[in-house]
């Protein structure tokens, strides 16, 4: 057995990448966060080893060279440089979305990276490294000089450049144990996309086939998840302008929205994606996938709807109160999204169900509870209930009231069922929170569309009598009950209070007889009573002088 060099650098590089990556921010897809703690990091390093670049008033460069890696720091120090103006990078991309000049700083910071990547490769050439981490920073290198050609489009040397880092990790992973290995593998099957891709762009037409189903099992993340969603975006719309009609109960509905046409073309595709699904995973990926598509497709049709209602503001066409065709596609993209949310919750119920039968492996770390499965049933229950509130809206949305209103009646009805069924079964059950609040939010549209049918009739200036008009002289403060259309109450003498009021009978107040008064013998008062002096000016005289008295 051959003894291992003690004086030989050793670290690790995808190992430490992909932990400080999971630990600080590229979990959630946040490259700011990571950026910071490189930065951080390096500045730690820099302070350690007493490697400053000059002071506050002055800086001075300094190279680390082969000499200085008795302590593998410093290749650390390289390391983080490189990620730090990658992450940079990959904070520029999600920037440049909105931002499109920001392209021209994402060039230059993948460079940078790249450079950083050459120098840690060069550094690692010296006999102080060990053989199988300048294996490692040769694949980092080859790894960042292809993102850089791909970003640029250029797909031969992007392709050059992927393929040798797959070739390095394939071998590093057969040389590590297990544990170490996934991490490897990993590697490997995030650049398998963009190898795809750069084939794909080359000529092999092959190639989408294979995209196609890396993308539906969520390979691909980074600057590739853009690319793949636009390459299949581009594929369907090819195949989408063949496609001008739908078919959902009974009616033809022409579709003219291309998403709209993408997303219904690429329907039975994702349904059998998900149909094939190997693992549990994967089937919940593909099912938020054709969620988030489907949501972004309802948006889109909800602008056209907009224009389309100040159109029949606008007409005076006799047939405006009909349900359009692009209301009716609405409602059609809805009981698809609907739909899916049902399909998805039913696979995570089942998934969850099989877990509660197993033991528990760790008793500290919390598992899956029943209230888990409550719920996901629970938001199944909801999906049910909301079907008819949906179309009920769509007959708001055009203006037929007294459709609307039986549909919301309906919802209310099916919602108290169920919370006078949930009373009899055990008490995680009784509250049901959500379906309070789907009677409330359904009580309040309905009393919203009592209100706009009011002032709907009041705006058109319709002389025909409405369903919920009548002809009661009865005052309103007796009929506060019972909703109806009462024309004389926006007219000039409204019935509100009967006027003068009624006559009511009252009580009479009792009389008191006191008949022990007629016995009764009073003193003599005289001399209590003020007795009245003579009038005149005698009087007053003699008051004055005192002569009265």
């Amino acid at each position: 057995k051959t003894k291992k060099n003690p004086n030989l650098a050793r670290p690790r590089l995808l190992q430490i990448i992909k932990e400080s990556q999971q630990q600080h921010g590229l979990r959630h897809g946040d490259y700011q966060r990571y950026r910071g703690y490189c930065s951080r990091r390096l500045r730690r390093l820099r302070k350690t080893l007493g490697f400053k670049m000059g002071n506050r008033h002055k800086f001075i460069g300094k190279k680390i060279t082969a000499e200085m890696l008795s302590d593998s720091r410093y290749l650390l120090m390289v390391l983080m440089e490189a990620e730090r103006a990658w992450s940079y990078a990959m904070q520029l991309k999600q920037e440049a979305n909105t931002e499109p000049r920001k392209r021209f700083h994402l060039l230059s910071r993948l460079r940078k990276a790249a450079k950083h990547s050459e120098k840690l490769e060069k550094l690692c050439e010296s006999p102080r490294v060990d053989a199988k981490t300048k294996l490692e920073a040769q694949a980092y290198t080859a790894y960042l000089t292809g993102m850089v050609e791909f970003e640029l489009q250029e797909w031969k040397r992007a392709m050059e450049a992927f393929n040798k880092c797959k070739t390095i990790y394939e071998k590093l992973a057969s040389a590590f144990t297990e544990e170490v290995a996934v991490l490897y593998r990993q590697r490997v099957e995030e650049i398998s996309p963009n190898i795809r891709y750069c084939a794909y762009n080359i000529g092999d037409q092959n190639a989408i086939n294979d995209l196609m189903q890396m993308r539906l099992t969520g390979g691909g993340g980074g600057m590739m998840a853009e690319k793949l969603e636009a390459l299949i975006t581009q594929a369907r719309t090819k195949q989408a302008a063949t496609m001008s009609e739908v078919e959902w109960r009974g009616r033809t509905v022409p579709v003219k929205i291309d998403k709209a046409r993408v997303f219904l073309l690429g329907l039975a595709d994702n349904e059998a994606a998900v149909a094939q699904a190997s693992n549990e995973d994967t089937k919940e990926h593909l099912y938020e996938t054709l969620m988030a598509e489907c949501r972004d497709t309802i948006q889109a049709v909800r602008e056209e709807l907009k224009s389309e209602a100040k159109q029949r503001e606008r007409s005076s066409d006799p047939e405006s109160g009909k349900v359009s065709n692009l209301q009716y596609l609405h409602s059609y993209l809805t009981y698809i999204k609907l739909c899916t949310l049902v399909k998805r919750n039913e696979s995570m119920a089942h998934t969850l169900h099989g877990k509660l039968k197993e033991p528990a492996a760790d008793e500290n770390k919390r598992g899956p509870r029943p209230q888990d499965l409550i719920r996901l049933y629970d938001i199944i229950l909801q999906v049910v209930l909301s079907v008819p509130q949906d179309f009920a809206q769509s007959y708001v949305l055009v203006k037929k009231w007294s459709e609307a209103l039986v549909l919301y009646e309906r919802v209310l009805k099916y919602a108290k069922e169920v919370q006078s069924k949930a009373k009899t079964l055990n008490n995680s059950l009784k509250d049901l929170p959500d379906v309070q609040e789907l009677i409330a939010e359904v009580s309040a549209e309905k009393y919203s569309l009592q209100a706009a049918a009011i002032l709907g009739e009041r705006r058109s200036g319709s002389s025909a009598p409405s369903q919920l008009q009548v002809n009661d002289s009865t005052p309103l403060c007796n009929r506060l009950d019972t909703f109806c259309l009462d024309p004389t109450l926006v007219g000039k003498k409204p019935s509100l209070v009967p006027f003068p009021p009624e006559f009511q009978p009252i009580p009479c107040k009792p009389l008191f007889f006191d008949l022990a008064l007629n016995h009764v013998a009073f003193p003599p008062l005289d001399e209590k009573v003020e007795q009245k002096g003579k009038g005149g000016l005698t009087g007053y005289i003699k008051g004055i002088f005192g002569f009265g008295s």
